[in-house]
């Protein structure tokens, strides 16, 4: 049997190609492939020493890439602030009353102009003299100085999930910034080998000994030391302390803590080397089981002394939950984990609170079976806040997932959603974070739309912060009672 335009009727795949062509539909880009031109673009069978050109390209062009970001010296350097961003965002007054007390008080930084009767423009060191000036001269209406009880520790925050993507290391990087900005001091720890938050802060690491790795290291021969002098007590060969593990012993948080561009805050930096703690952890464990490797990274910097003289630590981790991230989790007393508005990134943050809930469980489990015989108090877990958080948010688009997400979390859900903004990455690509951008590239309404996400993302978080804070004031104020 033959049909209209001559064709068989079990030749069915010419007859759809011809009606395709007669109707002038395009044919889907996977139909028609010839396997010559295919093998024409086809390269020759990558081996494992290709990977290693491949990495040398790409270290190139992220050579070049960072550039975009660095002065003519090489290195980063934070832009000036405006008389109109300061009295807008950090020092909230009317900008005639500013420009009034500087007249009064030539003593405090009067900025430079780069005009003559031009705009005045100041560093983020002469915004903190000033604001500290202003705070002094006190307001009722306002609160020019940020808000920290005496006697209350600084506090670790740990942004974290196991999904890439999310806006994990970009949301922490925003929320030093704007804590930087609000007047604290801050310290960041890059937890994640793969470095991004170190770019973002032009850190410098040359290799593994300049990251978080010689702190766990050192607290881990520490122990060693401890367990070899029971060993000897017992009449028992001690277990060897390696050339390495010597070598971290002399050393302390502040031989690897650096400064940034940002007058007020501090870096811990990354780099691929760092992943080669994920392997030497476990060998470190087995090699003493007594050991407990999650206390590591903040016992460490409380006998350095380094949390006396921050206000908050932010802590980057690599999206796993591997032995830096229970390290990073460990020492944090808040927990925020960006998630985006889908049901993929909704399902894999269910998991990754499940995976969470298994591995600490597990490690209070292990370490109350030996208390309970022991008879000594048992340990536990405990953070003061946790919070999911809803990054690159579409309202037009996401709406209804997360309010029904909202519906299942509760509380643990912040319902603040942090916006897509275009803004961030044109910032990106200048390997920067929206608060170094200068607002002259774009226009003032562009810009104060564009941060308007990450100021209501702060304040969301400063919330909590400043709760956790009051929380322990009165805490104490009870206990000394």
């Amino acid at each position: 049997m033959y049909c209209l335009f001559g064709y068989h009727e079990e030749n069915t795949a010419h007859r759809a190609v011809f009606i395709m062509a007669k109707v002038g539909t395009p044919l889907p880009p996977y139909f028609n492939i010839d396997p010559d031109a295919a093998l024409t673009d086809l390269d020759l069978p990558t081996g494992s020493q290709d990977f290693s050109d491949i990495a040398e390209a790409c270290t190139r062009g992220r050579s070049d890439l960072a550039s975009r970001g660095l002065n003519e010296t090489g290195s980063k350097s934070l832009r000036l602030f405006s008389t109109w961003e300061i009295t807008r965002y950090l020092i909230p007054v009317a900008q005639a009353h500013f420009r009034r007390v500087l007249k009064q008080n030539p003593d405090l930084p009067q900025g430079q102009s780069e005009t003559e009767g031009g705009a005045k423009w100041f560093t983020l060191d002469e915004v903190l003299r000033l604001r500290a000036f202003f705070g002094a001269q006190g307001s009722k209406a306002k609160n020019y100085l940020s808000y920290r009880p005496a006697g209350q520790p600084a506090k670790m925050v740990a942004v974290a999930n196991f999904k890439g993507g999310v806006g994990k290391t970009s949301t922490a990087a925003h929320l030093a910034m704007s804590a930087a900005l609000d007047g604290y001091k801050v310290l960041v720890i890059d937890l994640d080998s793969q470095g991004s938050m170190t770019s973002i802060f032009g850190g410098q690491v040359e290799d593994e000994w300049q990251t978080a790795f010689p702190l766990l290291a050192r607290h881990y021969g520490e122990y060693l030391r401890i367990e070899n002098q029971r060993r000897l007590d017992r009449g028992d060969a001690p277990q060897p302390l390696d050339e390495a593990l010597g070598a971290a012993m002399e050393m302390t948080a502040r031989d690897v803590i650096q400064s940034t561009h940002w007058s007020n805050i501090d870096l811990i930096g990354a780099q691929l080397n760092l992943y080669w703690a994920e392997f030497q952890i476990p060998v470190w464990r087995m090699q003493a089981r007594g050991w407990k490797l999650w206390d590591a990274l903040t016992d460490r910097l409380e006998a350095d002394g380094v949390l006396d003289e921050y206000d908050l630590v932010f802590i980057d981790t690599p999206p796993a939950l591997g032995y830096l991230t229970i390290n990073g989790l460990a020492a944090a007393d808040i927990l925020l984990v960006p998630l985006g508005a889908s049901f993929l990134e909704f399902d894999s943050t269910g998991r990754f609170f499940d995976m969470l809930h298994s591995t600490f469980a597990s490690i209070e489990e292990g370490e109350n079976v030996a208390a309970r015989a022991l008879g000594r108090p048992e340990m536990a877990f405990e953070w003061d806040a946790v919070r999911a958080v809803i990054t690159r948010y579409d309202g037009a688009q996401q709406g209804e997932l997360s309010a029904l997400m909202q519906a299942y979390l509760g509380k643990t859900l912040s319902p603040h959603r942090q916006d897509f903004t275009a803004l961030i990455g044109q910032a990106s690509e200048q390997v920067n974070g929206i608060y170094e951008a200068d607002y002259r590239d774009f226009n003032r309404e562009t810009y104060a739309r564009g941060r308007e996400t990450f100021d209501a993302t702060y304040a969301a978080f400063k919330r909590l912060l400043l709760g956790v804070w009051r929380r322990g004031e009165l805490a104490a104020q009870e206990a000394a009672e």
